[in-house]
Parts: structure tokens; sequence; C-alpha cells
């Protein structure tokens, strides 16, 4: 209990998380871990839900709805506590996608090379390759003075 409640001081952890890394530690057999873990949920210590919802505020506007849920799913989160965390984070993956291109490449690619290293970037927090290319089809207005 004392090492799971220390764990938990540091940051919150899934409670497939908790679990896996008390028991690789030796802490207990597999059962005690689940009655601990049982006790901190009922506590109010240990929460999947407050957990989810702590990802997706922290990923909102960098990833895709697709890539936090997966990032979420590999933790050990249930499906449910997900779709309800990425529902209440009212997340728009085009306005996001829109805004971490801006910040990070700003223009349109110049030539094919630039095209590939911007869809594979985008790609890789979880945008869909279509809506890439539909960005790149259409690119939003600049904002900014001139």
């Amino acid at each position: 209990m004392a090492r799971a409640v220390a764990l938990l001081a540091r940051r919150d952890y899934s409670r497939a998380e908790l679990r896996a890394k008390l028991v690789a530690s030796g802490d207990g057999d597999p059962a005690e871990v689940d009655r601990v873990l049982d006790e901190l949920v009922a506590r109010g210590l240990l929460s999947d839900t407050r957990f989810a919802n702590g990802v997706v505020a922290h990923k909102r506007g960098t990833y895709s709805k697709r890539a936090i849920g997966a990032a979420l799913k590999a933790r050990g989160v249930d499906d449910d506590a997900i779709a309800e965390a990425i529902a209440g984070g009212a997340i728009d993956d085009e306005s996001a996608m829109i805004a971490l291109w801006r910040r990070r490449f700003g223009t349109a690619p110049a030539d094919e090379r630039e095209k590939a290293r911007q869809v594979r970037f985008l790609q890789s927090r979880g945008f869909s390759l279509s809506a890439i290319l539909k960005l790149f089809r259409d690119p939003p207005e600049e904002t900014g003075g001139e």
C-alpha cells in the first residue's frame, strides 16, 4: 500500500500500469496487489477516468483523437473511459492539425522531400493521410502581421 501511494504521489497511473509496476517490483503477489488497488480505487486515489482526462488534456492540440486513444489503450485504460475522456476533451482534429502544422512548419512544402517530411510528422501524431493531403491542397490563410 505504501509503495502504491508513493508512486501515485509522483504522478497519476492507470490501474493496469500501477499493477504491472507493483507486480514487477515484487511488492506482493498479484492477488494482494489487486486488493490494494481495489482499496485505492475505493478511496479515490486511483482512477482510470482521471488518468485518461489528464492524458487527453496533455496531448490535446498536438495529437489526434486516434493517437490519444491508442496511447490510453496501450496503458491499459478501458474503452469506456477513453471514449468519455476524448468526448470531454472537446478535441477537434482538423483545428489541432492546422495549429500544429503552423507551429511546426508554417508554410506549404516547397518540394516533394519537404512534403514527405511534413506528412511523416503529422502522421506520427495520428492524423490521417487524407486529412493531411487536404491540408496541403487547401492550406489555411496566413495569420499574423506582415
